[in-house]
């Protein structure tokens, strides 16, 4: 059995390695042009917003950072990011009959089938969010991660500033809205309170639940772990510029920059 999962996982590195700019460039800048043409009826329905295509898209997307994470999830593991997904059903159950944490908020386009008017897809669009945020500062932070003091809410305030890319554009796009609006491009300061909650209970399970000597063995041989990010940059603060949202592109640009640093990038993407 080991020895057939690390055959799947060899191929699947190799499938990765192997269109890294296809799914980390080419994915990502056509998801932007066709969200902002929907969001402009210049796609027509049914294709405009199509749940399927954002779900498969965002699957694709999510890939190099599902296939990078496949050798660390053990039982253990899995165990944690189940708990982690029926933690976001229940958050968001929560806050959309209620308005906690996040504020009132309502979806506005169908987003695929939903339980109890939560997307099936919630934990593919929020979980990899919080892993590429502790990834990130991982890398950046090097020895100084060592310390949970240090670690824990650098992860924390990392994907806080991640919904400060996400959410103004996605509200831009027209994929929720906030009736009573809110002072960053229409997005409520309790969004991001909310996010702060959600965010310190993911990663601190996360944290709990990973091996961090195994995470870092695997992101020096996997170098494709963040491209999910470099797709997160590209989509979302295209969207961002294109809907005049300069402080959430900003900040996009920012995470860019952080990108660049960890030095994962060196070589062209083949």
């Amino acid at each position: 059995m080991a020895s057939t999962r690390d055959e799947v996982q060899a191929r699947l590195d190799e499938l990765v390695r192997d269109n890294r700019v296809t799914i980390a460039v080419v994915f990502p800048l056509v998801g932007a042009v066709l969200l902002v043409a929907s969001a402009e009826g210049v796609v027509p329905p049914p294709l405009a917003f199509d749940p399927f295509l954002i779900l498969l898209g965002t699957l694709v997307m999510r890939s190099p950072l599902l296939v990078g994470m496949g050798p660390l999830i053990d039982r253990r593991a899995a165990l944690g990011v189940g708990a982690l997904a029926g933690y976001a059903y229940l958050i968001e159950y929560v806050g959309l009959r209620t308005g906690w944490p996040y504020g009132e908020f309502h979806y506005a386009i169908d987003l695929g089938p939903t339980i109890a008017g939560v997307p099936v897809g919630l934990p593919v669009f929020f979980l990899p969010l919080v892993c590429n945020g502790y990834l990130l500062c991982l890398l950046l932070l090097g020895d100084r991660a060592r310390s949970a003091a240090v670690r824990l809410p650098a992860v924390i305030a990392t994907v806080v500033a991640m919904d400060l890319v996400l959410d103004p554009g996605a509200v831009a796009l027209g994929f929720w809205t906030y009736p009573s609006g809110g002072p960053v491009y229409g997005v409520p300061l309790s969004n991001f309170a909310g996010w702060v909650l959600s965010a310190t209970v993911t990663v601190l399970v996360l944290d709990r639940v990973l091996d961090r000597t195994a995470l870092l063995d695997r992101l020096d041989s996997c170098e494709f772990a963040l491209d999910d990010l470099v797709s997160f940059v590209l989509l979302w603060s295209g969207v961002n510029v294109y809907f005049g949202n300069w402080g959430a592109a900003a900040v996009g640009g920012l995470f860019g920059l952080g990108l660049l640093r960890t030095a994962r990038f060196d070589v062209p993407l083949r």
